[in-house]
């Protein structure tokens, strides 16, 4: 087991993965995605949902990024407002 330690513009809470995403997106996609949410790189989100994430920093609201593996499947990560949790989950699990 990996231990990793994250440092960026928000605390993760527990981090969690659904088994949908937990059967597509690897370790390795994962940590990149997490290290990008935790930068502010929101992935492949609309301009609205960017604007929506840079507010929701300040404001401290969800947060919700949007990426895709190497084989082109989208899962999105979820951070909730009290920064309590973390969540990769493909976008049929929401």
């Amino acid at each position: 087991m990996r231990i990793h330690v994250f440092r960026g513009l928000f605390p993760l809470g527990q981090v969690y993965t659904t088994p949908g995403a937990l059967e597509v997106v690897s370790e390795d996609e994962r940590i990149s995605a997490l290290t990008r949410h935790i930068g502010g790189d929101w992935g492949d989100v609309c301009d609205d949902d960017r604007a929506a994430n840079d507010e929701a920093l300040q404001m401290g609201e969800r947060l919700l990024s949007v990426y895709h593996t190497a084989a082109g499947v989208k899962f999105w990560i979820i951070t909730e407002r009290d920064r309590s949790a973390t969540t990769f989950l493909l976008p049929s699990e929401y």
